[in-house]
């Protein structure tokens, strides 16, 4: 089982069970996972404390948190070489969000632009847990000593109020917490929409020709791509515009770890058919393997209830020792 090595650096990450994964979140934040693994101390959570700002189906909330789990294990998140835990399992994370909440202002959380544009989203629900979460979030890091955040660029702003609320609390109660740094991918940090280029893949989205889910089947990838938007000139040229065709560019260099320039070489003389046909086989290629392990994973729930339990025991003794530090700091009394 793993480890904390004292010589290595601590990542945190964390992902919201809100719904299916994709390939943007396999191309932007869990591949990066698996990458991490031989090299530094890594610690990855199921936010699902974070997922209850809007409204679920307690049925398909708690499915849909044991089919995240299994897949993110087929993935290749390693029990062996990580900590992977579900947040609510872990109670240290509510309590220190409290206490971070009473060291955040009023003005840094209305700022979040998730919140507003959450705020649009679900008009009908914008409850205070969809203001404070970004003080959650800043418990998650936290509770861990993090040295390195790896983010999508639309995070970068949480990791900055995480920074500052650390900071603040450190010049009040001295060295607590330990000031992480954000690690944003510069290839496939942020895989765009299918159908608008302008916009992230989102598993949100009603178009469900936009993204492309890690379950999905290989005739359904095909028909997706084939569909994704580019443009007339028929070229396979990045032209640093968020155009349909620099998605597609940057989904092959992720999937292949090819720089941009050695892609427009490979396919200098193709259309975009042969391009597209290209990143399908590449999709499936990549994605056959973990949908085989996914189906063995879910079939075998007794595995996976057993890596949780000792991943959210092995996260709250670390955790912990963090809490008591800051309630001790305070001047909380101890037991």
């Amino acid at each position: 089982m793993f480890e904390i090595d004292k010589n290595k650096k601590t990542i945190f990450s964390a992902v919201q069970p809100s719904g299916f994964l994709t390939l943007g979140n396999y191309l932007g934040a869990i591949k990066n996972w698996i990458n991490f693994q031989d090299n530094y101390n890594c610690i990855f959570s199921l936010a699902d404390l974070h997922t209850i700002t809007v409204k679920q189906n307690p049925k398909d909330f708690h499915d849909r948190i044991i089919e995240l789990y299994a897949l993110f294990l087929a993935c290749g998140v390693n029990p062996e070489k990580s900590i992977f835990f579900i947040q609510s399992h872990v109670h240290t994370h509510a309590e220190l969000s409290w206490i971070l909440s009473c060291f955040t202002y009023f003005g840094e959380l209305s700022r979040m632009t998730q919140f507003k544009d959450k705020s649009q989203k679900y008009e009908n629900n914008i409850n205070s847990g969809l203001f404070t979460y970004p003080c959650l979030m800043a418990a998650d890091i936290l509770l861990y000593q993090a040295d390195i955040i790896p983010v999508g660029a639309d995070q970068k702003q949480h990791i900055e109020l995480t920074r500052d609320i650390a900071i603040r609390f450190n010049n009040l109660y001295g060295d607590i917490f330990k000031i992480p740094e954000d690690f944003i991918p510069k290839a496939g940090a942020r895989i765009m929409s299918l159908q608008n280029p302008e916009k992230k893949m989102s598993k949100s989205d009603e178009n469900a020709n936009s993204y492309i889910a890690l379950l999905d089947s290989p005739d359904i990838i095909v028909k997706k791509i084939k569909k994704a938007v580019t443009d007339s000139n028929n070229l396979v040229k990045f032209t640093d515009k968020n155009t349909g065709i620099d998605n597609l560019i940057n989904i092959y260099s992720s999937l292949t770890n090819k720089k941009i320039v050695e892609i427009e070489q490979e396919f200098e003389n193709s259309n975009y058919g042969i391009f597209k046909n290209k990143i399908s086989e590449k999709i499936i290629e990549t994605l056959n393997p973990i949908q085989e392990k996914f189906n063995y994973y879910i079939k075998n729930k007794d595995y996976l209830e057993i890596n949780y339990k000792k991943s959210a025991e092995m996260a709250l003794e670390i955790s912990q020792k963090t809490l008591n530090k800051v309630k001790e700091s305070i001047g909380f009394l101890s037991l």
